[in-house]
């Protein structure tokens, strides 16, 4: 059944064959992966460690008086969801479940977007799109073939990057919260609604002026355009300032907007591109 519906959306073997050989490329290139692995690791473990560690060690009394003070600045629909408990508590929720909610836009669509940037461009700059110009595959498969191996190391980044930082929030702030809190219902939401849409949406623009333009600077660039919206998005999702519906309905939108913007940027794929014409 999914192998009829993916032949039918045009992601033939073919198409599957160069999304693995960028995927292949890409797990070779340690210059490439390396410093987004690094990247990752630092937003999604190292700093969250670090500063809920720090919070929720606080004893001092002028620094628990300053924890109090930073609660009650919060915004209304944040401080409406915190849990009864210490400041050194409600601080430490308030970090974990709101202040790195936009890190879960940013590095797997960081990492989609420099993927997306070189895929295009990239053929041209290593000399192989004459190659992949002259192959069997289509227009559209070969255009499949690079969103697939974009969209992918993105998700996957997301995936693990989620399940890392849920097991440090629980560990570190469940345990004095007395259980396992996160992910809280708007994180999910935010994970599996919002994010998908959002990064196929960067990578539709991405994709597009890939192909027109000489350098992948110039295509990863492009990602900010998309990424500062997202980045709002993800942290109103999570401090329910637009509500469920409202994340509902925003998570619809993107999904539309995705698919429109991925079918417009099929059509930027184009042979005598692949070959710098």
């Amino acid at each position: 059944m999914i192998g009829r519906v993916a032949a039918r959306v045009g992601f033939t073997p073919r198409a599957r064959t160069i999304a693995r050989t960028d995927i292949r490329m890409l797990r070779q290139s340690r210059d490439f992966w390396l410093p987004l692995t690094i990247m990752a690791t630092l937003f999604f473990v190292v700093l969250p460690l670090a500063s809920l560690g720090v919070i929720t060690m606080v004893d001092d009394p002028g620094q628990l008086d300053k924890l109090r003070d930073l609660v009650r600045s919060l915004p209304d629909s944040v401080r409406a969801h915190l849990p009864a408990g210490s400041p050194r508590e409600q601080a430490g929720y308030a970090v974990a479940a709101y202040v790195f909610a936009p890190l879960a836009i940013i590095v797997p669509l960081t990492v989609s977007s420099a993927m997306g940037a070189h895929t295009i461009v990239g053929e041209r700059e290593r000399g192989s799109g004459e190659f992949l110009a002259h192959s069997p595959a289509s227009e559209r498969e070969i255009y499949l073939g690079k969103l697939a191996a974009s969209l992918v190391p993105g998700y996957f980044t997301a995936a693990v990057g989620f399940a890392a930082y849920t097991l440090i929030v629980n560990l570190v702030v469940g345990t004095q919260l007395g259980g396992w809190f996160f992910p809280t219902g708007n994180w999910w939401l935010l994970m599996l609604w919002i994010l998908p849409p959002g990064s196929a949406l960067a990578l539709g623009v991405i994709l597009s002026i890939s192909a027109r333009v000489s350098s992948a600077m110039a295509a990863q660039q492009a990602s900010a355009l998309v990424t500062l919206p997202l980045i709002v998005i993800a942290y109103m999702a999570s401090s329910d300032t637009l509500g469920r519906t409202g994340a509902v309905v925003i998570g619809a939108l993107a999904w539309i907007a995705a698919i429109i913007v991925l079918r417009r940027a099929a059509g930027a794929v184009r042979r005598e591109r692949l070959l710098g014409t």
